[in-house]
């Protein structure tokens, strides 16, 4: 039993009840024996299945053989026949007069082209503006179009597949326009629209030298450089104004 003392000092702490601590310790249950965990099991290692990828679907050019100038541009701006319409922001038709008796062909768009939807409008544009401008052109004068009417990721060069999704639509151009003479910017355009795998250095001296055409049209292609290129490489740009002073020659004797 408590004293009187001790139980002023509990209640002064607001304590109703107190066990001395010898007492708890005695009525404490024994300590429980430790269970051992049984061994561990060997677990075999699962073997994910090897999943092949799916064979992709063939892509199948659109058929546009037929029809007219505005159709064809609705044709292209809903076009999915390859990958390229997941990344675009828009397809990029090309710009000018559709009569008109030069065409001008690049390889396809670039981010500047891929948000206007017009070709050429970035540096190489204002570049390629300048070289038409010496030759008294303009760009309302000609009629300026890509083999691709989609921007590849990251600029990079197009596929065979996409070149073969997009040629439909530039054949039709082609066919539509009637130009006199195509100018191949690049290497790129120039190896497509002569099918010829050979150097840019070699087209360009080849296309100068003979009258190349463009597959069974008879339309004469002269290849040279890209703006995008002469504005990395300035000792080419003495080669691309002699092949302006051919295109304006050709024009004078032809009275394009």
């Amino acid at each position: 039993m408590l004293d009187d003392l001790h139980q002023d000092y509990l209640r002064t702490m607001d304590i109703d009840i107190w066990v001395r601590r010898e007492l708890i310790v005695e009525h404490v249950a024994p300590e429980m024996p430790v269970r051992s965990s049984p061994p561990p099991v060997a677990v075999k290692p699962q073997v994910k299945p090897v999943i092949q990828p799916a064979t992709p679907t063939p892509t199948k050019p659109v058929q546009v053989d037929h029809i007219g100038w505005d159709e064809l541009r609705q044709e292209v701006a809903k076009c999915t026949a390859c990958p390229l319409h997941q990344s675009r922001t828009q397809t990029v038709f090309g710009v000018g007069n559709p009569n008109a008796d030069i065409l001008l062909i690049g390889e396809a768009p670039g981010a500047d082209e891929d948000r206007k939807g017009e070709p050429f409008v970035g540096r190489a544009g204002q570049l390629l503006n300048k070289m038409l401008y010496a030759i008294q052109l303009q760009r309302e004068d000609i009629f300026i179009a890509n083999i691709l009417k989609c921007r590849p990721p990251d600029n990079r060069n197009p596929t065979a597949e996409e070149k073969l999704c997009c040629t439909p639509f530039l054949k039709r151009q082609i066919a539509l326009i009637q130009p006199k003479v195509i100018i191949a910017l690049g290497r790129v355009a120039a190896t497509f629209l002569l099918d010829n795998d050979k150097a840019m250095g070699a087209l360009r001296n080849q296309s100068r030298k003979q009258t190349l055409s463009y597959a069974d049209t008879g339309v004469r292609v002269l290849a040279t450089y890209h703006p995008a290129y002469l504005l990395r490489s300035n000792l080419q740009k003495r080669k691309a104004w002699e092949d302006l002073q051919l295109i304006k020659q050709i024009i004078t004797e032809q009275g394009l």
